[in-house]
This record gives C-alpha cells, sequence and structure tokens, in this order.
C-alpha cells in the first residue's frame, strides 16, 4: 500500500533538514514508525515495511540512524527486544514522556499516554543528579490475556 504523497515529503524534508539523506528505505522505516500506535521491533519494522525498506540489516542500520538523530524513541522492556517508536517532528517539543505497558503472559508492549507522574514539590534531589531520560513501565496482563 502507498503512502499518501505529503506525509511522504513531510518525512523527506525532515529527514535532510535534520542533515540525513532522505533516502526512500528510510523515508519508508519512518513512515511505518509514525503510523504505528505502540513501539515495534525490528522484525515487526521489517514485516510492515513488506520489502520497502530494503532487507533487514538495511532496516536496522536505519532504525539506528534514526535513533541517532532523534527521530525515534528506542525503548527496552527488559525482554532483551529493542522496540522503537517515532519521536515528535523535529522542532516539537518531546511528548515521549509516557508510560509502556508490558503484558507478561504475550509480551505485547502498548503506549499509556494518559499516565501521568508527578514529584512532590519540595522533594529533595542532590545537585549531582541531571536526569536525561526517564522510562517508566508498568507490568501485568493485557486485556486479552487477563
Amino acid at each position: 500500500m502507498a503512502e499518501p504523497k505529503q506525509p511522504t515529503e513531510a518525512l523527506r524534508s525532515s529527514l535532510r533538514e535534520a542533515g540525513l539523506r532522505a533516502t526512500p528505505a528510510r523515508v519508508a522505516v519512518l513512515g511505518v514508525l509514525r503510523a504505528a500506535a505502540a513501539p515495534l521491533c525490528h522484525a515487526e519494522v521489517v514485516d510492515l515495511l513488506d520489502g520497502r525498506g530494503g532487507d533487514p540489516a538495511t532496516v536496522f542500520r536505519n532504525l539506528v540512524t534514526l535513533v541517532d538523530a532523534g527521530f525515534v524513541h528506542r525503548t527496552d522492556v527488559g525482554d532483551h527486544v529493542w522496540r522503537f517508536e517515532a519521536g515528535p517532528a523535529q522542532g516539537v517539543s518531546d511528548p515521549h514522556d509516557h508510560a509502556h505497558f508490558l503484558c507478561t503472559e504475550c509480551g505485547e508492549v502498548t503506549c499509556m499516554p494518559g499516565l501521568l507522574l508527578k514529584l512532590p514539590r519540595g522533594q529533595p534531589v542532590p545537585h549531582s543528579v541531571r536526569t536525561r531520560a526517564v522510562h517508566i513501565q508498568v507490568q501485568g496482563l493485557c486485556d486479552e490475556c487477563g
């Protein structure tokens, strides 16, 4: 199934503005991740691309490049499988401040954007602590397994 022309052009433009080559494979990988409702593992991305992203090694290299450039977030939920999800468009504040739910029975990972965590005001934090990333994971049984 072909992607709509305008979103593909917008993806190409975003990649070029970030100094990356907008190869057809890279645009296809980013397009699949932007359309996904949940983080995808490498094999799922390869399957969804159906040959449009090149061979599996090319897809993986593009995933790593997109992570390094800030277009994609890599999530590890403790099962030794990296999952990837699209980040914000370039120049937009990062909305990747959500938790992930891992079903301990089937392994499905879903985003939980409505879950907010707040630290109490005045909570002492050591001066040497500088937060670089926060990863929150909730584990349990999904609706299908529960």
